[in-house]
């Protein structure tokens, strides 16, 4: 294949995971809003007004950064998970495989597929959040860049995970027993400095902790870690969780029998 044909190969898987998600919104853009505004009342208006303030800022502000991050990787995460594990049941995946069409489109159309609805779901809680707070982005580069990094990273985790996936119910494993603790874990609800010394030596191994903390710096202009660190280990984890996806779909690991 030629450049220009690899890019429409691309932009087609690209649109068709877009209208895979868009065509069903009700239930892949509606109910993480609903969620989401859900915290925003009873964590952020109800318990937020007894917490009081955290690191000189409103406890609403404080936790809206942390709210959108955990929608933007749920979801970037589930849509590519389950996109693939379907296609690959159907048999689908293995028309793509034999086509002139590489690899790492494949792997890099279902990636921006999932990573779009990961960001489309994380703007829709950011505009429902501005109807219980007012936030002004102080670092508009780092917001943008942290999102769109984290959303990627997690896209490429769902597609290692369906990779993996033997049935339907392997898919929701990760998710609810590595992604949801580490997610509530990773500072979304509280500052890393309340915690005793112990335990935030055991937060500091938490990947997502990074991702928050990087994210409501460019929101809040605050973190509780290093925010360079904190870009270059996403970024690092990307790279590698790409090869690491590509290498398993170059060898058939999970699509051959």
């Amino acid at each position: 294949m030629n450049a220009w044909q690899t890019w429409i190969a691309l932009w087609t898987l690209v649109t068709k995971e877009v209208r895979r998600y868009m065509r069903i919104w009700p239930q892949t853009l509606l109910p993480p809003s609903i969620t989401m505004t859900m915290y925003f009342i009873i964590f952020g208006n109800l318990i937020g007004s007894r917490i009081g303030p955290m690191d000189d800022i409103d406890y609403i502000d404080y936790i809206v950064p942390g709210l959108i991050m955990m929608a933007v990787i749920t979801n970037s995460y589930s849509n590519v998970a389950s996109s693939f594990f379907s296609n690959k049941f159907q048999r689908s995946v293995e028309e793509m495989m034999v086509s002139p069409m590489p690899n790492w489109v494949i792997l890099a159309g279902f990636v921006v597929g999932g990573a779009s609805r990961g960001l489309a779901v994380g703007l829709i809680v950011t505009v429902v959040s501005m109807f219980f707070t007012d936030l002004s982005i102080h670092h508009p580069w780092v917001t943008i860049g942290v999102v769109i990094m984290t959303a990627l990273l997690f896209s490429i985790g769902g597609f290692i995970n369906a990779l993996v996936a033997h049935k339907f119910d392997d898919i929701s494993i990760v998710p609810i027993f590595v992604l949801t603790p580490l997610t509530y874990l990773g500072g979304v609800f509280y500052s890393i400095h309340m915690l005793p010394a112990f335990w935030q030596g055991v937060s500091m191994v938490n990947p997502i902790l990074y991702m928050v903390n990087a994210f409501r710096y460019g929101i809040l202009g605050v973190s509780d870690i290093p925010v360079g660190g904190a870009l270059v280990a996403i970024a690092v984890f990307i790279v590698v969780f790409f090869a690491v996806g590509l290498w398993m779909l170059d060898r058939g690991k999970g699509i051959r029998s």
